[in-house]
């Protein structure tokens, strides 16, 4: 994987030096402190995989203009302003192995930092002047609300079934993943069987990709995962590979499980004994097995394409969302 990792990098190291000029670039605050704590956010090791997504989508569609590099950080200033009140709301410590902004500049400051991106990628979004294009974006932004709505009303539920995860894991990350490719075949002006390709692709490799970081919560260390391992679970967020164990458990260790759960100060020797659980009852194991399903899923959408590079690369990133450790 970490061959696949650094093919990756090599394959698209010209595309990613652009998005990062982009992203400097048209960042464009009037305020210094908007500049620190958005810079903080932004550039702290972010893979820019939706920005690079709309690029390759475009690009699979016949697109050449580089002018879709500036508008493709449309979805990275979305995606920062996000993480920046996500980190607030579940009171989170780290990111992406920093200190979170809010504990850096305090709450007010990490919101309307968020507020002030989250404006200026919808500003960003109008210059192509497509109606369609600026749909997309505010139904992205509409669904990843709700999505975050979704999960803070079911924190800490036990009771939380399979179905409702997928349905928070869709809203909050798939479709934004799904909408950079859209937007990037609709700016390729792309006929609809590519431009349903495309959001298929997108959608099932952002479900993927987010079961496969729910797995690295029970899976990574910390320095590799860039924040405390089970922050997930104190936070009170259950994801696949807990629901699916707790489905499958004897009563006497289902209650085990809740106990952990419900205690946001579970020790150490609390979270050895959940992820036991996890191996012995199947739920990392079936969290796998999901998420390569919808890898494939996502692979197969592209078979209406020709062979190219573009079309690899768009391969080799769904094999890499699946198998990565960080």
């Amino acid at each position: 994987m970490s061959n696949l990792k650094h093919k990756l990098l090599d394959e698209v190291k010209d595309d990613l030096r652009d998005i990062e000029t982009a992203l400097q670039e048209n960042l464009g605050p009037h305020i210094d402190v908007v500049r620190q704590v958005a810079s903080h956010i932004l550039f702290s090791g972010g893979k820019r995989l939706r920005p690079l997504l709309l690029v390759l989508s475009s690009r699979i569609c016949g697109y050449g203009d580089d002018y879709v590099k500036t508008f493709s950080i449309v979805f990275e200033y979305l995606h920062a302003a996000t993480l920046l009140h996500d980190d607030l709301i579940d009171s989170a410590t780290l990111r992406r192995g920093k200190p979170v902004a809010h504990s850096v500049w305090g709450n007010s400051i990490a919101v309307l930092v968020g507020d002030f991106l989250l404006a200026r990628s919808l500003s960003i979004g109008t210059e192509t002047g497509y109606l369609k294009i600026i749909k997309i974006i505010a139904d992205v932004t509409e669904n990843m609300s709700q999505g975050e709505i979704q999960q803070l009303m079911r924190k800490g539920n036990p009771d939380l079934s399979e179905a409702e995860y997928m349905e928070i894991i869709q809203r909050k990350t798939a479709m934004l993943i799904q909408g950079t490719c859209r937007v990037g075949a609709v700016m390729a002006d792309a006929s609809p069987e590519e431009e349903e390709a495309l959001s298929t692709y997108g959608l099932n490799l952002g479900i993927a990709f987010q079961i496969a970081d729910d797995l690295l919560d029970y899976t990574a260390d910390t320095k590799s995962l860039g924040k405390e391992l089970g922050a997930d679970l104190r936070e009170g967020k259950l994801t696949l590979p807990v629901i699916c164990s707790m489905k499958a458990a004897a009563p006497e260790h289902r209650i085990s499980m809740e106990n952990i759960i419900k205690n946001e100060n579970f020790s150490v020797q609390d979270f050895e004994t959940l992820v036991e659980m996890l191996k012995k009852y199947g739920g990392l194991v079936y969290a796998e097995q999901v998420a390569a399903k919808h890898i494939e899923n996502a692979k197969q959408a592209l078979s209406v394409f020709g062979d190219s590079k573009t079309k690899d690369i768009l391969l080799h990133i769904a094999d890499y969302a699946l198998n990565r450790k960080e």
